[in-house]
């Protein structure tokens, strides 16, 4: 029988990395509460889990839902805390910055940075009864950002700060938090991807079609090339395991050669040289 490891919760588990993530600590031995947002996602991971896996209905954005979600699983913590907090619910919204809407800007960030505050900030006393780890997880985009993919970027970075800033608040505390930062990951996205840009150009002006049209067919190019290239959940369900494991978690994990690569050209390539290199890309890519 598998030795109990503790308990973690991950939010976003309907599918890819939080559906695998919440999979695979299960079968290694912790007990997981899987937060989902229909009750279609909660039978359907039940399906494929242990007994110890306790899927919640939990939407991020909504603070009734949290507060229903803490009063379940403090109820079946019994006072023993949570050993992780895995942030990993997300959404995109694809367009340019300037024709970008701005209700649909506020919902990435309220779900992308903000939501992930409000489940930190009402699950940190479980996090710190049992001293444990909160692993958010960012983006290679959290680095680099590409035309068209301002508003995911935005979020991602805004996480890249709220982690180091919860990590130095928190070690005195002897919480470690350290963020995973994914490049393309196999996952349902990609199906998607036509219709987000279809979408995209859908609302789009004549004006906006006329200055951004060439440039989203050449992302959704680079899209599906990159999708081709794409990292298996499971091997960024194997990094948070890696640090649950660990008595000394990094600060930051790019997982997959397109993250690591991006990160090493965020650091210490000149940004007018990065321009040149993208433009020049997305000209390849129409091309």
């Amino acid at each position: 029988m598998t030795k109990d490891k503790g308990s973690v919760l991950i939010t976003g588990a309907s599918s890819g990395i939080g559906r695998t993530c919440a999979l695979m600590l299960d079968q290694a031995g912790y007990q997981v509460f899987a937060g989902v947002r229909t009750i279609q996602a909660l039978e359907g991971l039940s399906s494929l889990a242990s007994g110890r896996l306790c899927p919640v209905i939990l939407d991020i954005t909504d603070a009734i839902q949290i507060r229903s979600a803490c009063q379940t699983i403090g109820l079946r913590l019994e006072g023993k805390g949570l050993v992780a907090l895995i942030n990993n619910a997300g959404i995109t919204l694809p367009g340019s910055m300037e024709f970008l809407s701005l209700d649909g800007f506020r919902k990435e960030l309220e779900v992308n940075v903000i939501g992930h505050l409000a489940v930190t900030q009402a699950f940190l006393p479980w996090i710190r009864e049992a001293k444990g780890r909160i692993i958010n997880v960012g983006s290679a985009l959290g680095k680099f950002v590409m035309p068209l993919t301002g508003a995911y970027a935005a979020s991602k970075f805004a996480l890249e700060a709220m982690t180091d800033a919860l990590r130095r608040e928190l070690l005195p505390s002897g919480i470690y938090v350290s963020l995973i930062a994914p490049g393309s990951v196999e996952s349902a996205i990609w199906d998607k991807i036509d219709a987000e840009v279809a979408q995209m150009e859908a609302g789009l002006t004549q004006e906006a079609n006329e200055r951004y049209g060439q440039t989203g067919e050449s992302i959704a190019n680079l899209w599906k090339k990159a999708h081709c290239r794409a990292i298996p959940p499971e091997a960024v369900a194997n990094v948070v395991l890696k640090i649950l494991e660990s008595s000394r978690p990094q600060s930051r994990y790019p997982i997959g050669p397109d993250a690591r690569f991006l990160s090493i050209v965020g650091r210490f390539v000149p940004d007018s040289l990065v321009d040149w290199v993208v433009d020049k890309i997305l000209t390849l890519s129409r091309g």
